[in-house]
């Protein structure tokens, strides 16, 4: 079943109601790594129920609305998908504990062509279910691997926030766990391609791959802690490109360019010097 662009323009994507508990916000800051370092009294903070923080990239997966993409009515050929770039906009604290609200709609769709595959723009505002307040604003874009040709437009095309050039004023590496793509699933997003060994094979990947919103957790775990030294009253937002996968057990390293308001950044894994986040933005709240 092809792409049909008003149908999936004005696909239901489904509302969430999520309530929010300690632990959730325990888990994901763990899935994303912190706390690797038992000694570390600043990591603590984002597991340790006392004292809990909440990671600033954590609306990623508050009012989340699963797979949807897989239902065969959306003509998506799901297998086929990756995710190509994230951004985020903080409006107010991230609270603990409480009931969110995840509203998602299709911004765009651009065809790129026969066997050159189609990118799907999408929003989800996360609000504060007792307040009415929205609490953040997530932007993506999916590059739709399987599903050029489809008639659409080929444009507007989102431009990217520019590569810095030189050398990065602040360099930060930190490690992925090898089982790092099973815990962070359980935030919900259960894409196979990140756990099933034959899923991935059919993708292209020799083996699972990280989530994209895991690295785009780990970079924030290191704009925060290299710009803001883990206070999130400080973290305004961040956006990036996604440019390569991350396998589980690798190092991800920041490298990280100061410029008015905020910073420019783009990650690395180490093992096989392969960049793996470009055309990243960070800004201050």
């Amino acid at each position: 079943m092809p792409i049909n662009y008003d149908h999936l323009m004005n696909y239901p994507i489904p509302e969430v109601r999520q309530t929010l508990r300690w632990q959730d916000v325990a888990l994901y800051n763990f899935s994303i790594g912190l706390a690797q370092d038992p000694m570390d009294e600043k990591q603590l903070d984002f597991v340790y129920e006392p004292r809990l923080k909440v990671m600033p990239s954590m609306p990623v997966v508050m009012g989340a609305p699963g797979f949807w993409s897989r239902n065969p009515d959306t003509g998506i050929d799901w297998k086929q998908i990756l995710h190509g770039e994230q951004g985020l906009v903080l409006h107010r604290p991230l609270p603990t504990e409480g009931t969110i609200i995840g509203r998602s709609r299709i911004t765009g769709l651009v065809d790129r062509g026969e066997g050159k595959g189609a990118l799907m723009y999408s929003e989800r505002n996360v609000i504060d279910e007792r307040t009415g307040e929205t609490l953040a604003t997530l932007t993506s874009t999916s590059f739709m691997r399987g599903n050029g040709g489809f008639g659409g437009p080929t444009g507007p095309v989102k431009q990217p926030h520019p590569e810095p050039t030189g050398t990065p004023e602040i360099v930060l590496d930190l490690h992925t766990r090898p089982e790092q793509a099973a815990v962070y699933r359980l935030n919900a997003d259960l894409n196979p391609l990140h756990i099933d060994p034959a899923i991935a094979r059919a993708a292209g990947f020799p083996r699972p791959i990280l989530h994209g919103l895991c690295t785009f957790g780990t970079v924030c775990h290191a704009l925060l802690r290299a710009l803001c030294d883990y206070d999130t009253a400080r973290f305004g937002g961040m956006d990036l490109r996604f440019t390569s996968p991350v396998y589980p057990g690798e190092t991800i390293r920041t490298e990280i360019w100061k410029e008015a308001g905020g910073a420019a950044f783009r990650a690395r894994v180490v093992e096989r010097d392969k960049v793996v986040v470009s055309n990243g933005r960070f800004r201050f709240a």
